[in-house]
């Protein structure tokens, strides 16, 4: 240790020379090293609770160290530098008594290094012990004074102190060793965080409890004694036990957290729209339903709010460490099999085209549509049954035959409209399209019950929480989403589910590859998916056993009950089947003998697949059929009784308008407009 008095006196020498010779032109001549310290992006929730954190570029952990409790700083202050408030980099008090120290004791007792010249040495990476580098250190910390304030200083050494391993700042220590921000902080911590940086190696403590325990208790000691700390919190901090293991970072939506920070690669700071409570609740909802799955079996969950569109969880897969599993891949983008959660879409532009009507009659009969010929999931046919109970029950013949009579290109195009990119194998849509026979992803299946949910009028869901709720065309009338959602709501839930509270509708795509649920209330929207990431089949597994509990156990998540769903619009046709229109009594396809008999009538204004200006009403015009005559303009009654041939239907907006004239003898006929702005 006596060879250390030499270099006590230099410094001593060194710095009385400086106060007496050394001028301002030599102090700025000083070349600083980067002042700009490298801090690891971070992913945060709509309250600021970090969601996710990275390292800087060479594997450290350094953050941004955000609000730090004030009796850390005190502390820190207090027992490292307590002129640093006053003194210009060099504190000369301090070296004269390090020297003294060192001269009486024949060791050295206390350094006399300054905050400002530890910064200088973590700036440039120099050691200690040598004179060289501890000339080198004042002279940077006499310029970082005269460059910077003592805010800032105080900032870089929060960013850049040494914690053991790769751990760097107090905000990445705080979270390591105490998951938690280092917003508070107990005085057993914040002693801890004080001494660490001394000998962040030999004090590390979930290597070296027992140095780690001491350092603090020289801390907790000394603070006592000077009055930063009064004797009966010092004692109550000795007592308590210090960390003996690193807790790991922060890994909430891990696959969402990864995902952003690809897109973004610049942004050290990422907002997301995220609950953070929710999104733990549901990423321990899907580990325990997991842990009861088949064996390689994932699961996504994702959860909007409708009414702004935004997400507010996103479950990728149960564990994203989990590689038997394909835990990494995220399963709410991957882009899978629907089975028959497409069929409330087809359903609901069937009520807008005025095809049919929940009470409408519809048969499930064996039937060919050409070369394709459809079976139901339990090669069971009901015969003549009510629309409702045909999509309640999920059943296939009836949704192909609405579907051929929309045309499938229909159904992809409310898709689209909603948000949706649906990829279609061979790019031209079939019948199958209903069925499942259509590739999406978790997100866009979701993206598309949110219009349904908002009665047909879309909006873009979004983690971003700056971005603006983004609407888009209208998929189909309020009236009919209505229809469809008031079908799905009647539906059976799972086991001690609320009744009538929640729409929703399972689905299971061929061979048992995956299974669906998605479900809504008045105020979100919540799809899940469970399957094996690499497609294999799941024997046994269906939408309605394996993901409808988790739909439901989500939403029990949300909040005490499901927020009410919408009531009935008021154009919205609600009758029993022998009081619907007679075209609306029973489905007949397209080409049947009640759309071409003789005597029907026809639209003569606005002719079929015209674009008009109406510029205010739209005029209407029928030949033929028999007076009085029905109007339904997207499925709603819009002229009752009408004995004149002509009409007017007040103005309805822009956009897709599907028209339908019944006569007096139940003949109709329809045609299809676009109005323009």
């Amino acid at each position: 240790m006596r060879a250390r008095l030499p270099l006590s006196l230099a410094a001593l020498v060194f710095a009385g020379g400086l106060a007496r010779d050394v001028g301002d032109a030599w102090i700025d001549r000083t070349a600083l090293p980067a002042l700009t310290v490298e801090t690891g992006a971070e992913v945060t929730a709509r309250d600021g609770t970090l969601l996710r954190a990275f390292t800087v570029g060479d594997g450290r952990w350094r953050l941004d160290p955000g609000p730090v409790d004030p009796g850390f700083i005190a502390m820190l202050i207090a027992y490292e530098d307590k002129r640093f408030h006053v003194h210009a980099g060099i504190d000369l008090w301090a070296l004269l008594r390090a020297g003294w120290q060192a001269i009486s004791s024949g060791h050295v007792v206390s350094g006399g290094s300054t905050l400002t010249m530890q910064v200088a040495r973590l700036l440039e990476g120099s050691g200690t012990g040598r004179l060289s580098g501890k000339l080198r250190q004042m002279r940077v910390a006499l310029a970082l004074e005269r460059r910077l304030t003592k805010h800032e200083i105080l900032a870089l050494y929060l960013r850049l102190a040494p914690y053991g391993g790769n751990l760097e700042g107090v905000r990445a220590a705080s979270l390591s060793y105490f998951g938690k921000e280092p917003r508070r902080l107990t005085p057993a911590e914040a002693a801890l965080l004080v001494a660490l940086p001394q000998s962040p190696e030999a004090r590390r403590p979930d290597r070296a409890p027992g140095a780690a325990t001491a350092a603090r208790a020289r801390v907790l000691t000394r603070l006592a004694a000077d009055g930063t700390l009064t004797e009966d919190r010092a004692r109550a901090a000795l007592t308590e036990p210090v960390p003996s293991s690193r807790r790991p970072f922060p890994a909430l939506a891990p696959h969402l957290g990864d995902r952003l920070h690809r897109e973004q690669p610049g942004s050290l700071h990422i907002a997301t729209t995220l609950d953070p409570a929710l999104q733990r609740s549901l990423e321990s909802l899907a580990a325990r339903t997991a842990r009861t799955s088949p064996a390689r079996a994932s699961l996504a969950i994702l959860v909007a709010d409708h009414r702004t569109g935004e997400i507010l969880a996103s479950v990728g897969s149960p564990d994203w460490t989990d590689a038997a599993r394909a835990g990494f891949i995220d399963m709410t983008r991957a882009l899978r099999s629907p089975g028959s959660t497409l069929k409330p879409f087809v359903y609901a532009l069937a009520f807008d085209e005025g095809l049919a009507h929940p009470e409408t009659l519809i048969e499930d009969r064996p039937t060919a549509f050409g070369t394709y010929t459809p079976q139901n999931f339990d090669r069971t046919f009901r015969g003549t049954i009510p629309v409702r109970e045909a999509l309640q029950l999920s059943l296939n013949i009836p949704v192909v035959s609405l579907t051929e009579a929309l045309g499938p290109a229909r159904l992809l195009s409310a898709l689209r409209k909603s948000g949706a990119t649906p990829v279609v194998p061979g790019g031209e849509p079939g019948l199958a399209v209903a069925l499942g026979g259509v590739g999406i992803t978790l997100e866009d299946l979701v993206q598309a019950y949110a219009a349904l949910a908002r009665l047909g009028d879309p909006v873009h869901l979004t983690t971003d929480p700056g971005e603006a709720a983004k609407t888009g065309q209208r998929l189909f009338s309020r009236e009919a989403a209505w229809l469809t959602a008031d079908i799905l709501a009647g539906l059976p839930p799972p086991a001690n589910a609320p009744a009538h509270r929640i729409a929703y509708k399972t689905g299971t795509s061929y061979d048992h590859r995956d299974a669906w649920a998605v479900g809504f209330d008045g105020a979100h929207v919540v799809g899940v998916w469970m399957g094996r990431p690499d497609g294999a089949s799941l024997p046994g597994a269906f939408g309605g056993e394996l993901a409808a509990p988790v739909v439901f156990d989500s939403f029990a998540r949300l909040g005490p009950a499901p927020v009410p769903l919408p009531p009935p619009p008021p154009a919205t046709l609600i009758l029993p089947n022998d009081r619907l229109p007679l075209p609306l009594q029973r489905f007949r396809p397209r080409g049947t003998a009640l759309a071409t008999a003789p005597g029907a009538p026809e639209i003569a204004f606005p002719p079929d697949g015209a674009t008009i200006d109406p510029d205010g009403a739209l005029a209407l015009k029928v030949r033929g059929g028999t007076p009085p005559f029905t109007w339904l303009a997207n499925g709603a009654p819009a002229i009752l009784g009408a004995r004149a041939r002509e009409a007017a239907l007040p103005p309805t907006g822009p956009g897709y308008l599907s028209l339908l004239v019944v006569d007096a003898k139940g003949k109709s006929a329809t045609a299809k407009v676009t109005l323009l702005p």
